[in-house]
């Protein structure tokens, strides 16, 4: 007896996930490291064309709370075996802070996201590191030298191309990303503090939770009731960054961060095709000198920084 089309239009998809899970099962760690990686940023750089569309009516305070408060929601499974472990903690002041500079750094990204072209607030959101270094100097006492403190100058000098403050052109919401990528590198900060005593979960729930609540009071401020159409893709963009974030992190810990690192970095091709795609926008000379500075030395610090990590004792 032959088979029906209809059948074997349903055989064929099936197999097809089949082999490409086999394919992938079959990687070696990097390789599956890689790949984690890489759709980890893809998803990331969805949720954040999903908020730029989002962004047109609704304000993006509003958004951001939708994106930390979904978030959260999505932690607390962690703990359903022991749901008294976040309140066991030894720095309630220490998570308060953290999570209160994770808010304004978020604050200020979904300010960039809704008020500029989407590939320039996904670069300077990676000029974190160049805001680290100095800040690790400062507050952790950790060794820098002057090749590294070159690269950082040079990737603010990428930073400032894309605010032109010397021109009439000049975009304040650069400085604004600026912000953001300064509250994040405090943040980074702030977890190696806590991670002395603390578990990464327990860091997480705090994390989430302090998000959701600091940026509560600014979404009612500029609060616009969403339609019924919004409501999807609000919880969407919730959901897209707590499992990009996860992917990436997966990632991470499957291969060398070294060399996977850079593959985060794919965000920003991603976004600059999102943002010709879908929203027809086309970077100019000056954010394309800024994001090659940003980027260039952005990679050369986390690079040159796992690698010193390595070798410390």
């Amino acid at each position: 007896m032959t088979q029906s089309p209809l059948a074997r239009e349903d055989v064929a998809p099936r197999g097809a996930v089949a082999r490409a899970w086999s394919r992938f099962s079959g990687q070696s760690s990097a390789g599956k490291g890689a790949a984690y990686v890489s759709l980890g940023s893809l998803l990331l750089v969805v949720m954040a064309a999903v908020t730029k569309d989002l962004g047109a009516r609704l304000p993006s305070f509003e958004l951001n709370f939708f994106r930390n408060f979904v978030g959260f929601l999505f932690v607390l499974p962690v703990f359903a075996r022991d749901p008294g472990e976040p309140f066991r903690t030894k720095r309630p002041f220490m998570h308060f802070t953290r999570g209160a500079l994770g808010a304004a750094g978020n604050a200020c990204f979904f300010w960039t996201i809704t008020h500029m072209l989407l590939a320039d607030s996904m670069a300077l959101q990676f000029s974190r590191p160049l805001f680290t270094i100095p800040l690790a100097l400062v507050m952790l006492g950790d060794a820098g030298n002057i090749r590294r403190t070159f690269v950082s100058i040079v990737g603010f000098a990428g930073v400032l191309l894309y605010a032109r403050p010397f021109t009439a052109g000049f975009d304040p919401n650069a400085i604004v990303g600026a912000f953001g990528s300064f509250f994040g590198a405090l943040v980074i900060i702030s977890i190696k503090q806590l991670s002395t005593t603390e578990k990464p979960r327990v860091i997480m729930f705090y994390y989430a939770f302090w998000n959701s609540a600091l940026s509560l009071p600014l979404a009612l401020w500029a609060w616009i009731w969403p339609t019924p159409w919004e409501w999807p893709p609000l919880i969407f963009i919730g959901f897209l960054g707590i499992v990009g974030q996860g992917m990436i992190t997966k990632g991470l810990t499957l291969g060398d961060a070294t060399a996977l690192a850079p593959l985060d970095y794919s965000r920003i091709v991603y976004a600059a095709a999102l943002g010709y795609l879908l929203f027809g926008e086309i970077p100019g000379p000056w954010s394309l000198a800024g994001m090659a500075l940003v980027v260039a030395a952005s990679i050369y610090l986390v690079l040159t920084e796992k690698k010193r990590a390595k070798t410390a004792p």
